[in-house]
């Protein structure tokens, strides 16, 4: 996923993608492993991106977008209007996500802002849930878990899930890595209940082992970028009109 803060951002994506590779436990993939075949196909979407072709996108087997809205409190992706109102009126089901950076402000400040500025939901079903991505600190490789505390951290997603949950009345989807939950959350198993769960992991023998208090996963993100949709490589874990109940909510 995508990060946007700093001017060194590009020597930070290089190690932070290391680092994930390494967590991940395989290599990127170029096609849909053939086990999940049969699942609609989505993509997330980021500045890096810049300006979607979503009729492409949806010609190449596109049914599903994420869309990067915000970072911190200081970012917003300057392409967000096209890429998720593009995508909408191409015919896909599409949602907004926040890029974390818990040591810059409080999970209540972030999820406001996120809201404020592309993260919001309505029960049309064709807006998927606010997500929230959190992940090792791509700014700063000696405090990968931003310098929080397995409990600080929890009580920071914890934060951030409330504030959204409030505002639009939907719990936040969290996207992660099984790697990251351990280390930096202490295998958690307070947010499976109540939140769908999208997964990094790149391999072809499927999604892998799941964070604790999670029997499945909703979302696995199963490429990072060299498929042949825009942006990173998704399949939604049920049908089509599975799909569409579940942005309904």
């Amino acid at each position: 996923m995508a990060r946007d803060l700093k001017p060194s951002r590009r020597r930070n994506r290089v190690f932070a993608a290391s680092v994930a590779a390494l967590a991940l436990g395989g290599t990127a993939l170029v096609e849909i492993p053939v086990s999940a075949a049969a699942k609609p196909e989505g993509h997330d979407v980021s500045s890096h991106q810049k300006k979607v072709n979503w009729s492409s996108a949806k010609s190449k087997g596109a049914r599903f977008v994420y869309v990067k809205a915000t970072e911190s409190t200081t970012y917003r992706n300057p392409y967000f209007g096209q890429q998720y109102n593009g995508s909408r009126n191409a015919g896909l089901v599409r949602g907004a996500y926040h890029f974390a950076v818990p040591n810059r402000s409080s999970g209540k400040a972030q999820a406001r802002y996120f809201v404020n500025n592309g993260g919001g939901w309505r029960a049309d079903g064709w807006t998927l849930p606010p997500a929230l991505d959190i992940e090792y600190n791509p700014y700063d490789r000696k405090k990968k878990c931003y310098g929080l505390s397995n409990s600080r951290m929890v009580g920071w997603i914890k934060s951030f899930s409330d504030e959204v949950k409030r505002l639009t009345g939907r719990r936040p989807v969290i996207y992660t890595t099984t790697h990251w939950w351990k280390t930096c959350t202490g295998n958690s198993a307070a947010f499976g209940g109540n939140h769908a769960l999208w997964l990094a992991r790149y391999n072809s023998a499927g999604a892998g082992e799941l964070p604790a208090g999670w029997k499945f996963w909703t979302i696995w993100q199963y490429d990072n970028g060299s498929g042949r949709l825009p942006g990173d490589q998704n399949l939604f874990n049920g049908s089509m009109g599975r799909l569409k109940e579940f942005a309904k909510g």
